[in-house]
């Protein structure tokens, strides 16, 4: 885009600024409207678990409700505790969804197909999304209250928890892609298993546990059920958004599904071909169809799961959420690192002399 501009007389200077904006707004406007249509799709699917209807009246099939909802967020007034911070908490929601924005600048739609391609994408995600807890964390301090307190406690030391797992199979992942680059990582996972004919690495039997353990990891990162003991209603009211009303409290929401949306995302770029079909067959027009729209299929079936899970699976305990990530996931993931260097060391560069 850049080149189009340059040829049509701009400056470089001007011409990248431009094709950059126009490229954040590609990426930001569409993520607004999927967040306001996986809200209303993951209310159709818990109301499909309850034998319900789910949203069926404002518009056809219910499809403007989310719509019809932030309406009648924006127009609330906005209350502020006076016992507040007030900076801090009115900046804290500005945190948590910017913090949701900015990790997809890394996010490969297809091959070419991304804001900025750089050589250590997983470095930023790993970065970028490590930021978001500070948004629950300052709202939680600034509300000035016992509750949202609790509720920041509780986020720092879940987040801690699982991004030390992450962390470990993230090295997984760029162990066996041998590259920081996502757009990378998907290639290297064309024909990776069972002859050549599957693309992912969800598919070999030595990253399929990691595959599980990220997939948990971040229900538990984005503070979905079964841990969403950051926002449990029936110990602390809401959590950190308890104090919050208006468009402040949007933006946490805004922020959480984006998340939500970002987790299925790299869930399907990191171990399940993202923009890839999933067969690496030359036979069945599989690569004639935008890898866009395979990466959305498969970002789809993940929102579902993350759904479903939602709408069956209990609330953990608090110590049995810190148990799960310590003194499972944790050796877990620090296991399967040794094991698949090593098995690397053995196939792929030889045994060390």
């Amino acid at each position: 885009m850049t080149d189009f501009f340059v040829r049509n007389g701009m400056l470089y200077d001007w011409a990248w600024t431009l094709s950059t904006v126009i490229g954040i707004l590609v990426i930001a406007l569409p993520l607004m409207l999927a967040v306001a249509m996986v809200i209303y799709a993951e209310r159709k699917i818990w109301a499909a678990f309850a034998l319900r209807r789910g949203p069926n009246v404002v518009g056809p099939f219910g499809l403007l409700q989310s719509f019809a909802d932030g309406l009648k967020v924006f127009l609330k007034e906005t209350i502020v505790p006076s016992s507040s911070n007030k900076v801090l908490f009115l900046i804290a929601p500005i945190i948590t969804f910017t913090t949701a924005l900015i990790v997809w600048a890394v996010v490969p739609f297809d091959v070419g197909v991304v804001l900025t391609d750089i050589n250590v994408g997983m470095l930023y995600v790993l970065a970028a999304s490590s930021l978001g807890v500070y948004g629950v964390i300052l709202a939680g301090w600034a509300s000035n209250s016992k509750y949202p307190f609790f509720s920041a406690i509780r986020a720092a030391a879940q987040m801690v928890s699982y991004e030390v797992s992450i962390g470990f199979v993230l090295i997984c992942v760029v162990l066996y892609a041998g590259t920081f680059n996502l757009t990378g990582i998907v290639m290297a996972q064309q024909g990776n298993i069972l002859f050549g004919l599957l693309n992912g690495f969800g598919f070999n039997p030595l990253l399929f546990p990691m595959a599980v353990v990220f997939l948990i990891s971040s229900m538990a990162e984005t503070f979905r059920t079964p841990f969403d003991l950051v926002e449990a209603e029936s110990e602390l009211v809401a959590g950190h958004q308890t104090e919050y009303s208006s468009m402040s409290f949007a933006l946490f929401w805004l922020g959480e599904y984006a998340n939500v949306i970002l987790m299925c995302a790299l869930n399907a770029i990191l171990f399940w071909g993202g923009f890839l079909p999933p067969l690496n067959i030359d036979l069945i027009p599989w690569f004639d169809i935008p890898g866009i729209l395979w990466l959305l299929l498969k970002m789809s079936i993940f929102f579902f799961i993350f759904g479903w899970v939602k709408a069956t699976v209990p609330r953990y305990r608090y110590d049995q959420l810190m148990r799960l990530g310590w003194k499972i996931f944790l050796p877990l993931s620090l296991l399967f690192v040794v094991l698949i260097s090593g098995w690397l060391m053995l196939t792929r560069y030889g045994v060390a002399s």
